[in-house]
This record gives C-alpha cells, sequence and structure tokens, in this order.
C-alpha cells in the first residue's frame, strides 16, 4: 500500500509540473496574440490613412536604417499581407491555446492517471 501512495505522490508530482508547464504555454499564446492583433491593428490604421492620399503617391518605407521608395500600390499590398499574416498566425495560436486549455487542470490529469492506472476504459 506504502509503494501504490509513493507511486500516486509522485506521478501527481509530475503532473503539477506538466500543468505548470501548460498554463506558462497558455500565457506566452495570450501574449503572442495580444501582440499580433497589435499589429494588426497597426497594419490596419496605416493602411487606411494611405488610402485618403492620391493614388500616384510615392512613400518612403522603412527598411532597417534605411527608406526605399516605394508606389502606393506596393506599401497598400504589404499592409494587407502583414494583416493576413497576423490573422492566421491568430487563428493558430487560439488553437493551440484551445487545445492546452484541455490539460490546464490537475484535476483532469489526476482523473485521467487514475483510469489508466486502473485499467479502465475512458
Amino acid at each position: 500500500l506504502a509503494t501504490v501512495d509513493l507511486e500516486l505522490k509522485k506521478a501527481f508530482t509530475e503532473l503539477q509540473a506538466k500543468v505548470i508547464d501548460t498554463q506558462q504555454k497558455v500565457k506566452l499564446a495570450d501574449i503572442q496574440i495580444e501582440q499580433l492583433n497589435r499589429t494588426k491593428k497597426h497594419a490596419h490604421l496605416t493602411d487606411t490613412e494611405i488610402m485618403t492620399l492620391v493614388d500616384e503617391t510615392n512613400m518612403y518605407e522603412g527598411v532597417g536604417r534605411m527608406f526605399i521608395l516605394q508606389s502606393k500600390e506596393v506599401i497598400h499590398n504589404q499592409l494587407l499581407e502583414k494583416q493576413k499574416i497576423a490573422e492566421e498566425k491568430i487563428k493558430e495560436l487560439e488553437q493551440k491555446k484551445s487545445y492546452l486549455d484541455l490539460f490546464k487542470f490537475p484535476f483532469f490529469y489526476f482523473v485521467l492517471f487514475l483510469f489508466l492506472r486502473q485499467g479502465l476504459p475512458m
């Protein structure tokens, strides 16, 4: 009986470590989603502003420590692509986060462990 208790305690400790790791991954996903939302909003606002300018307007794009002269259309397309990429990454992170949320709770792990330990079908 004592060895079973030690095994349960060891297993529960391992599960707690996994839960903490999962919680950290969820927090990281939240931070990344926030950043991507800011990037998407910034690109949208910039695009909205440049669309008010005449079509023949040339603009400077910042590249590293220099600027390159570009047409309005090129800048517009780059901003749309930036928004699209951010949206795709947000969806990807949301899916990952919803999957991780399933494994965030210690009770889930403990019940899962007990079922597996007893050899009961789930």
